[in-house]
């Protein structure tokens, strides 16, 4: 496993500034927000419109998508328009923008009812997403729908996770109606942490983690964003059971036919394997403290509130497992 497969797991999601990368939608008009190229079409706006952040990510596009099956409207932010036409189709709605770019984010939210707030793992999200709230705030936005991470606090065990609670906290304190799914880690991200030979590698020890696919995820935000009653809520976000490793590298080894097996390593093992990764060292503490926070438990609390919003229960790792093994 090399760091950017890790990273694939352990961040959450492998999205740039505006979280960017799949395909397929069909809405709206490109708006060019930051003064950089694009063309424009007749523009829907007004009352009722989603501007989704993270639009062109493996959850955000799913976001985008089961909105507009639902019929709502939908503006994506996004950094690179090729890209998101791409992604999300030639038919959808932009707003092109940068986070790093506050008046972008300001142009972006125009006539917008909700505001979906998803950033890049990065030292300065908090910042790039304190200037999201303020525009939100200063464009008349009547909530912030907030995707963060199970279990987060001041004290979170998974470092990245305390940005989580910093926002949170900025966004209460807006006045706002808000809401705050929070997500635990990507089940279809397990795969990509076994090693060419076989070993998923890192301080798990027995740990427990209640994983959910990204798509159970985008179903849930959906859910949020397409319907009233969840000002001030909180909703943990998980798959069906929680599992440690070592039982996700049989139900692998059984799913495939390959070996697959779990090694536990110790913390000075953790960090110097990863130390030859080329990444900064914020990144490799949310790495190795991914695995401390399914040690100590952290991850391991399964939630029913993507039933209690969708009607339908998570996919289990067995279960995906299957189906991607089927084809």
């Amino acid at each position: 496993m090399d760091g950017g497969e890790e990273q694939v797991m352990n961040s959450g999601e492998e999205r740039d500034v505006n979280g960017e990368g799949e395909r397929g939608v069909h809405y709206g008009e490109e708006r060019n927000v930051n003064g950089r190229g694009g063309t424009s079409r007749e523009g829907r706006g007004g009352a009722g419109m989603i501007v989704v952040t993270g639009a062109t990510g493996n959850a955000g596009s799913q976001v985008v998508r089961a909105l507009a099956a639902r019929g709502e409207r939908v503006r994506a932010f996004v950094r690179d328009p090729g890209r998101a036409r791409q992604v999300l189709g030639e038919d959808a709605e932009l707003a092109v923008g940068d986070f790093a770019d506050a008046a972008s984010v300001r142009a972006a939210l125009e006539g917008a009812d909700a505001l979906l707030l998803s950033c890049a793992d990065d030292p300065r999200r908090v910042g790039w997403e304190t200037a999201a709230i303020d525009a939100a705030v200063a464009a008349g936005v009547r909530r912030i729908v907030y995707l963060s991470s199970v279990g987060a606090a001041p004290d979170a065990t998974f470092t990245l996770v305390r940005d989580h609670w910093a926002t949170e906290e900025i966004i209460r304190g807006t006045g706002l109606a808000h809401t705050f799914p929070r997500m635990n880690l990507y089940m279809d991200s397990l795969p990509a942490m076994v090693a060419p030979d076989g070993a998923i590698r890192g301080p798990a020890g027995s740990g427990r983690v209640a994983a959910i696919l990204r798509e159970d995820v985008a179903a849930g935000v959906a859910a949020v964003l397409a319907s009233e009653g969840h000002d001030g809520r909180t909703y943990d976000l998980t798959g069906p059971s929680a599992f440690s490793l070592a039982e996700a590298a049989e139900l692998m080894t059984r799913a495939t036919g390959r070996p697959v097996r779990y090694v536990d390593e110790t913390d000075e093992e953790a960090y110097a394997s990863r130390a030859g990764y080329g990444a900064p060292d914020w990144q490799v503490e949310a790495w190795v403290t991914t695995y401390h926070a399914i040690r100590d438990g952290s991850l391991a609390a399964v939630s029913p509130d993507l039933r209690r919003l969708t009607g339908r229960s998570a996919t289990s790792l067995e279960g995906h497992l299957r189906s991607a093994a089927a084809g």
